[in-house]
């Protein structure tokens, strides 16, 4: 449950960066955007593996470039789902689903498996 909710926390993150960044993407609330990075989670967790796998030829064709549709399917259908999350259309949906993975990339590079911060080694 943890791990849960870290990797929450960064998707939030990564969205709070979204909108920050784009135009395109926007929350009513701070509510919104907790309970939209919640349930990109959720999404990220059942619904990304299956429709990775049903387009899996296509990926494969594509050299893995068609993920990044998945990616932006599963920001459009949470989107679709909450109310006070706008997403304009389906390339800012494919942006923030870019923002929100490379956050997480950054954010895990720092912490570690276990979610704890990686210590420093000197020189």
């Amino acid at each position: 449950m943890k791990g849960f909710l870290l990797r929450a926390i960064i998707c939030g993150l990564g969205l709070w960066l979204a909108d920050w960044l784009l135009k395109g993407v926007g929350f009513t609330s701070t509510g919104s955007l907790i309970l939209a990075a919640v349930l990109l989670g959720v999404a990220n967790a059942i619904v990304r593996p299956v429709l990775f796998f049903l387009t899996l030829p296509l990926t494969v064709v594509t050299l893995g470039l068609f993920i990044f549709v998945v990616n932006g399917l599963t920001v459009a259908l949470v989107a679709w789902v909450i109310p006070g999350m706008k997403v304009e259309d389906f390339w800012h949906a494919v942006l923030t689903a870019v923002i929100v993975g490379l956050t997480g990339w950054v954010v895990s590079w720092f912490i570690g498996g276990e979610g704890k911060m990686r210590p420093v080694q000197p020189d």
